[in-house]
């Protein structure tokens, strides 16, 4: 892993945005358009994902981007149950889901690699130089 001066380089956090900017797409088709809660709910746990990435990245410390990376996983995996809710109202078709749950999964890997590795790591981040 190379040195990551910006949470804009984490290629996790990239992953991330991606999905949240094709769940966006989602749902700014119909019908999806018109049920404005699930819209609501699946665009804030989506972007949620790389919020948390950003915000934990920025606190300079291991253990607090642990947790912030832990949360990242949660709404990826509350972003997973909304995509079903979208394919179970029809609002989604069967590739669509098949292709945004793939972006989940290998969202949900790399967020628990990289957690892993900052367990392992000896560095402890910036804040504590």
């Amino acid at each position: 892993m190379g040195t990551v001066r910006r949470f804009e380089d984490l290629e996790v956090w990239q992953l991330s945005r991606e999905l949240a900017r094709s769940v966006f797409t989602l749902t700014q088709q119909e019908p999806f358009c018109r049920n404005f809660p699930l819209i609501g709910q699946i665009q804030r746990s989506s972007g949620s994902v790389m919020d948390n990435i950003a915000e934990g990245f920025d606190r300079g410390g291991n253990k607090e981007f642990i947790n912030f990376l832990t949360i990242a996983k949660g709404s990826c995996s509350e972003t997973r149950s909304q995509l079903y809710r979208a394919y179970d109202y029809g609002f989604i078709d069967d590739e669509t889901l098949e292709q945004h749950l793939l972006k989940t999964e290998v969202i949900l890997a790399k967020l628990q690699s990289f957690i892993n590795h900052l367990k392992k790591t000896e560095h402890k981040g910036p804040k504590f130089k």
